[in-house]
């Protein structure tokens, strides 16, 4: 089934933040929830999404 992407909601961008970070897809599933903030309309909402998936690039830990 084809959706408009302007018909999701922030419960739908959730979902598939959810199944990316299942996926181990991390920055994707940041930018997923990041439009999901987004489309929240409770300011206290938004910055829990927000903390439940952080921006991996500025959490990542170097390697060597």
């Amino acid at each position: 089934m084809t959706r408009d992407p302007a018909d999701l909601t922030a419960a739908d961008h959730l979902d598939a933040a959810r199944e990316m970070t299942a996926a181990n897809r991390p920055y994707l599933a940041h930018l997923l929830a990041e439009q999901a903030a987004r489309l929240t309309t409770d300011p206290a909402t938004a910055v829990g999404i927000r903390a439940a998936f952080p921006d991996p690039t500025t959490t990542r830990k170097e390697t060597h």
